[in-house]
């Protein structure tokens, strides 16, 4: 089977999973991947970011959730926007926060680098905030079809050093989804070259972390890809670089034991599972605490928001934080 490449599968929705998923992944799969736009097709490019940059409030928060892994909770959180060299990165505040509460997530959102931006990272940086209660960062970081690497990354590193000008390394963990994961990831490999310090903890939910697709789920769960869709991007977000370099797929980086303490999650029916996996495997080479956390019948980007699993997930993510943030608090405290 080649890449991206759509088999005719019959794949029954299984009932090892929650109703509600059930009903998610029955409904998903009454629309087969529409095959993406071709790399010199520009203007579908931008229709794809502008669907995302709407204002509509119904889209903006379904593209917020499927580009964060995030759920609805009925915290509240202020948002604050700051300039970033032209770029935008946002503050989120959740309601009832301890003025005494140090600990900070940056958290970078999906979508495919192209879209996710706009009014939705600013929509999902407040849902964060909510769902993880703590003061949370998201950046709307520069994207295609105008911006390929390292444009995002920088935009990245650069709102990571804001944050490290208000906030020691200590009380700060990074966090991203599909896109997001792997420029979290990327800024890892970045900030330790650079001599930056590196966060407390990392979590990576469904990282497309080896963007030449070796992955072995690429095509065992291409029934899941847009036919085309997932090469093409790759190989625009690449733009002069080579595929294969450590800040485009991290996979091929060096990591070794100092990296933080890291969670990745995917699901048995994410293209990126063999990705993720292959992470975890080659953090926990490299001396890393690395936990993985693989959902039953689970897509990319899980089920919208929608399903207990998607809760589970982001409880699963939030107290691996937790515990990383206590550990740190508590050798400070002894030091």
């Amino acid at each position: 089977m080649t890449k991206d490449a759509s088999a005719a599968r019959d794949i029954p929705v299984p009932t090892t999973i929650s109703p509600e998923a059930q009903a998610i992944l029955a409904a998903t799969s009454q629309e087969p991947p529409v095959p993406g736009p071709s790399k010199d097709d520009t203007e579908a490019w931008r229709a794809i970011a502008a669907m995302a940059a709407t204002d509509e409030s119904g889209t903006v928060e379904a593209v917020a959730l499927v580009t964060t892994a995030a759920v609805l909770t009925d915290v509240e959180a202020e948002v604050e926007a700051r300039d970033l060299n032209g770029a935008t990165y946002f503050v989120a505040t959740p309601e009832g926060l301890d003025p005494e509460d140090q600990r900070v997530l940056f958290f970078i959102h999906g979508g495919g680098f192209t879209w996710g931006g706009g009014p939705t990272a600013r929509r999902s940086t407040q849902i964060l905030a909510g769902a993880y209660g703590v003061k949370t960062y998201g950046i709307d970081y520069r994207q295609l079809p105008d911006a390929p690497f390292p444009a995002g990354l920088d935009d990245v590193m650069a709102a990571y050093g804001r944050i490290l000008d208000e906030h020691g390394p200590e009380s700060v963990a990074v966090a991203g989804q599909s896109g997001g994961a792997n420029l979290s990831a990327a800024l890892l490999l970045r900030a330790r070259d650079e001599g930056i310090p590196l966060p407390v903890a990392v979590g990576l939910i469904s990282p497309p972390a080896d963007l030449t697709q070796a992955g072995d789920t690429y095509a065992t769960n291409a029934f899941t890809l847009a036919p085309g869709g997932l090469t093409t991007m790759a190989d625009f977000y690449r733009g002069e670089y080579p595929l294969e370099h450590p800040y485009v797929s991290p996979l091929f980086g060096e990591f070794t034991a100092e990296f933080p303490p890291t969670i990745l999650t995917a699901g048995t029916r994410d293209f990126l599972l063999s990705d993720t996996v292959r992470m975890h495997r080659k953090l926990l080479a490299a001396g890393v605490r690395a936990e993985l956390h693989v959902w039953e019948g689970a897509p990319h980007g899980m089920f919208m928001g929608r399903a207990p699993e998607d809760r589970e997930q982001l409880t699963q993510v939030r107290r691996f934080l937790e515990e990383a943030w206590a550990a740190a608090a508590q050798t400070n405290a002894v030091s």
